[in-house]
């Protein structure tokens, strides 16, 4: 069996499309600063075997990341924080709701029974000379028998 990362990266950012919250969604990190509102970016952050496996296979804890991006120059400041936390409240939601991406995954690793939980923290990225409050959620996926193992 072989990772199917595009289908994977297509359900994950499908996902957050559908939530009517993101100016865009971008599956890879950007070059280049976004534009204003609430841009999503997914990427893959690790790949890791985990203790999980069969006996002749390999179970793998995929890490995705995804960045939410806010301008930090806003009319609004003191809604900057809010309106980045409502969104990924909503994309934690879908992602918790959709446990196995339609079947794709094992799970999304929701209390991190396999490494660190999905969890999100809070930065400030300058970006093109452009200061954006981001919030980094960590999203571990667990695939199951991904890889044969063999003598």
């Amino acid at each position: 069996m072989a990772l199917d990362i595009d289908t994977l990266m297509a359900r994950v950012t499908s996902h957050a499309q559908t939530l009517g919250v993101f100016r865009k969604v971008n599956g890879h990190e950007p070059k280049s600063a976004p534009g204003n509102g609430v841009t999503a970016a997914v990427w893959v952050q690790a790949v890791d075997p985990i203790e999980s496996s069969g006996l002749d296979s390999t179970t793998v804890r995929v890490e995705l990341m995804v960045r939410l991006y806010t301008p930090m120059i806003q009319e609004a400041p003191d809604a900057i924080d809010p309106s980045v936390l409502k969104a990924l409240d909503r994309l934690c939601a879908a992602y918790t709701g959709a446990f196995t991406l339609g079947g794709m995954v094992r799970q999304v690793d929701v209390r991190g029974a396999y490494g660190d939980p999905m969890r999100a923290r809070a930065a400030y990225l300058n970006q093109d000379g452009r200061m954006f409050r981001v919030l980094d959620l960590t999203l571990p996926l667990i695939v199951n028998d991904l890889w044969t193992e063999g003598a």
